[in-house]
């Protein structure tokens, strides 16, 4: 790969994941101020959840067939900048889910197409994709810097309780979408074949839950994404409310130490094994959420920044390892699919259940005092809590690690 089509993908790959962080973190607390209530709150994070479940239907039924994939994102993003700039004007549930979630099922597919559009550039993949990669989490992170820190500095405004992160990625959208008519040339892949939905859903992979190992992985796969979605719907309200003053720059300390493990996942993983690896990462979750449920803003604000921090370990020991042992347990014919099958029961439907569920804890555990609504946020913090040291326990007892050696052998 030639050093411009390096850049182009850098590019393209940093403003990406800039459009999401820009309004993704600070939502909740955007949506509580304007008076949501928590399972309204809940079911506008569950959007991309939704469409985290319907985009591979797109993406394999339709781009993967007849369009060139720089073409397709450069639409999705130019009309998902229209509704995005839309979203920041609805001030009412209803109208409020229905227009992010067809927003959602805009932006999720390119995802999936920009790792494609990497993909055919690259002559070595696995060398040269997390170089690329790595871009996409330092614009997570630059986006939570200008919604905390740049913006409110230059113009003496607090923007994470209003509806200027939103306009802000529809912004960026906007400019990607133009950005992406230029990107380098990347053909339909499944032209001419016939595509069915067994493919799009990755239900080739059902045929491994036969072992039981993979089995318990895929249930605590599910059950343990549940508790992961009060963090990404509700850390940044809980933290505002608290306190803490650039809240979304200060969370993008998360995505500096999920770039610091990523970089140690090979000094651990060969140390740790797979099942250790994945218990931690869900014992870190756990971790996380006590740190939140007793910490405070004063004397102990160290614990919350500890549990931002904990991020690394949350999404590297669990996700990456999740997905390094899927591409070890799977026969090479069905590795695509086994992995497209992961991400459907994690993001999709764990993350969905969790995404209501967080949003009914939060208004359960919500009281009214002098006409304002005030959340018990060590009862929300704890309900998590509880959920990630049962999966924890669970999967410690029923899951058993074949080790890598013995994976490589039943599949030769």
């Amino acid at each position: 790969m030639n050093k411009k089509t390096r850049i182009q993908l850098s590019v393209m790959m940093f403003f990406q994941f800039f459009v999401w962080g820009a309004w993704y973190v600070t939502m909740g607390t955007y949506l509580l101020k304007i008076n949501f209530e928590g399972l309204a709150v809940g079911a506008a994070y569950s959007t991309v959840n939704w469409a985290a479940i319907i985009s591979p239907f797109f993406i394999g039924m339709v781009a993967d067939r007849f369009f060139a994939a720089e073409k397709v994102m450069a639409i999705m993003h130019l009309l998902g900048a229209g509704l995005l700039w839309y979203v920041s004007t609805l001030t009412t549930p209803g109208p409020f889910f229905w227009v992010l979630l067809a927003y959602a099922l805009l932006y999720m597919p390119t995802l999936a197409l920009a790792n494609a559009i990497s993909f055919y550039q690259m002559e070595s993949p696995e060398k040269e994709f997390p170089g690329i990669r790595v871009l996409g989490t330092i614009g997570w992170i630059v986006a939570g810097v200008v919604i905390g820190v740049a913006v409110p500095e230059l113009t003496g405004n607090f923007i994470e309780d209003t509806a200027v992160p939103f306009k802000i990625g529809a912004a960026v959208s906007l400019f990607l979408g133009l950005y992406s008519f230029f990107l380098p040339h990347t053909p339909p892949k499944s032209t001419g074949k016939k595509v069915s939905i067994r493919d799009v859903l990755g239900l080739d992979a059902l045929e491994l839950m036969k072992d039981r190992s993979f089995a318990i992985f895929i249930i605590s796969s599910l059950l343990i994404s549940i508790p992961l979605a009060f963090y990404y719907s509700f850390a940044n309200p809980f933290l505002n409310e608290m306190g803490m003053e650039n809240a979304a720059g200060k969370m993008t300390l998360g995505q500096v130490s999920e770039i610091v493990f990523m970089l140690l996942m090979p000094f651990f993983f060969t140390r740790l094994g797979v099942k250790k690896m994945l218990l931690i990462g869900m014992l870190a979750w756990l971790g996380r959420y006590l740190l939140f449920a007793y910490g405070n803003n004063e004397e102990l604000v160290l614990m919350y920044y500890l549990g931002i921090i904990l991020h690394g370990i949350c999404y590297d020991f669990f996700f990456v390892t999740g997905q390094i042992y899927v591409d070890e347990t799977a026969p090479k014919e069905i590795q695509a699919s086994a992995q497209g099958f992961i991400t459907v029961v994690t993001y999709g439907v764990g993350m969905l259940i969790g995404s209501w569920t967080s949003g009914w804890v939060v208004e359960h555990y919500s009281i009214t005092e002098n006409d304002a609504i005030v959340h018990l946020w060590k009862q929300i913090w704890w309900v998590p809590a509880i959920m990630a040291a049962i999966v924890s326990f669970l999967f410690a007892i029923f899951f058993k690690d074949p080790g890598r050696k013995k994976l490589a052998a039943e599949q030769a």
